[in-house]
C-alpha cells in the first residue's frame, strides 16, 4: 500500500450521500403569478413529483381572493335587484323558479356569456363562466294565503268553520252592487267584471260575511228523499231516480250562496288580490261538511309572482329565465 494512498471512512461517505439525497432548495413564487399555471417540483424521497399549484393559489388568496364567489341570501326583493346592479356585468342572468310553495328568485352575476360553447380552443371556451358568484330571494308566502290555502278544499266541522271565518273576518268582502247584479259593465272595476263571469262560469252566488256566520252557528240541514219513475213506452224500460233535496228546519228548501269574495296578498307586503272562494256543505250522515275551496288560485299566485320578477327584470334590465339554473 503506498503512503499516499488515502483510505476512505465509511461513515464520511454515508453521510455526504445522504446530505446530496437530503439536499433542497428555497422555491419561490414567480414575480407575476398565474393561477392557471401548473408548479411542479422533485422532492427528495424516492425523487417523487409534487404538485404545488394549490399552495401558489392559496398564497396568492392570503391577502384576496382570485375570484368572486359565494351565494347571498337576501330578505327582500329590492335587496336583491340593489345586489345585482351591485355586480352585474353583461353575461349576468336572473332565474325564477314559480313553485307555489316554495317561490324563489336567483341573481348570477358571472353566468355564461351568451353564445354556443366553443369545445375547439385550446385554452378553453371563452363564454364560460364559473356561474358562483350568487344572490338568492326566497318569496315568503303571507300568513293570509297559507291559511285559506292550508283549508281550500277540505271538510270542516261546523264549529271549525265557524272558527275560521271568524279568525279571518278581515279578509272576506261583501259584494258590491255591481257584483250582485251579476252583470257585466264598463262602468264595473275590472276585478268587479272578473269576479261576475267567474260567477256566471260555475253558476254561483255571492254572500255576505254576516250569512256565513250565521251560518256557521245555525246550520241544520233536514234531507228528504222521494223516488221519481218514469218508463219509456217504446221499449218499456222504468228509471227510477232518487230525488234529494236538502230542507231547513222550517220545511222551505234552503236557499244559500255558493261563493264569496276574499281579499289576501299572496307574499308578504304585498299588495291583496281578489279572489272567489266556493262555498259548499255536504251531508254525511247525521254531520255536516262544510268546504270553502279557493276558485282558480294558481292563476292570482303567477299574476303576483309575475308582477315581481318583471319588476326585478325591469330595474336590473337583465334577460330572466323561469327554471333552476345549472348547478
Amino acid at each position: 500500500m503506498s503512503d499516499q494512498t488515502v483510505l476512505e471512512n465509511p461513515v464520511q461517505t454515508m453521510r455526504d450521500a445522504m446530505e446530496e439525497l437530503g439536499a433542497h432548495a428555497e422555491i419561490k413564487a414567480p414575480a407575476e403569478f398565474n393561477a392557471a399555471a401548473v408548479h411542479l417540483v422533485s422532492v427528495p424521497t424516492n425523487r417523487d413529483i409534487e404538485d404545488l399549484s394549490p399552495h401558489y393559489r392559496e398564497a396568492a388568496e392570503y391577502l384576496k381572493p382570485l375570484r368572486r364567489q359565494g351565494t347571498a341570501q337576501l330578505e327582500d326583493l329590492q335587496s336583491l335587484i340593489d345586489w345585482t346592479n351591485r355586480f352585474k356585468d353583461e353575461t349576468s342572468a336572473l332565474f325564477a323558479q314559480p313553485d307555489m310553495e316554495k317561490p324563489s328568485l336567483i341573481s348570477i352575476a358571472d353566468y355564461h356569456a351568451e353564445g354556443p360553447k366553443d369545445d375547439t380552443t385550446p385554452t378553453g371556451d371563452a363564454t364560460a363562466r364559473h356561474c358562483n358568484h350568487r344572490a338568492t330571494y326566497n318569496f315568503p308566502l303571507s300568513n293570509e294565503w297559507k291559511d285559506w290555502m292550508k283549508i281550500s278544499g277540505e271538510l270542516l266541522d261546523k264549529d271549525d268553520m265557524g272558527e275560521f271565518i271568524e279568525a279571518q273576518a278581515k279578509d272576506i268582502l261583501d259584494p258590491t252592487p255591481n257584483i250582485l247584479s251579476n252583470k257585466e259593465a264598463d262602468s264595473n272595476e275590472p276585478w268587479e267584471n272578473r269576479l261576475i263571469r267567474t260567477a256566471q262560469q260555475i253558476e254561483g252566488r255571492y254572500g255576505q260575511l254576516t250569512q256565513l256566520l250565521a251560518m256557521s252557528k245555525q246550520f241544520q240541514v233536514f234531507e228528504t228523499s222521494d223516488i221519481k219513475v218514469s218508463t219509456n213506452r217504446d221499449t218499456g224500460e222504468s228509471e227510477i231516480q232518487f230525488l234529494d233535496e236538502h230542507k231547513g228546519p222550517d220545511g222551505r228548501p234552503l236557499n244559500i250562496p255558493n261563493l264569496i269574495i276574499i281579499a289576501i296578498p299572496v307574499f308578504v307586503g304585498g299588495a291583496p288580490y281578489r279572489m272567489a272562494v266556493r262555498f259548499r256543505y255536504r251531508k254525511l250522515g247525521g254531520v255536516i261538511k262544510f268546504i270553502l275551496k279557493i276558485y282558480n288560485p294558481e292563476k292570482v299566485f303567477e299574476a303576483a309572482f309575475d308582477e315581481a320578477i318583471e319588476n326585478a327584470k325591469d330595474q336590473t334590465n337583465l334577460p330572466l329565465f323561469k327554471g333552476t339554473p345549472e348547478v
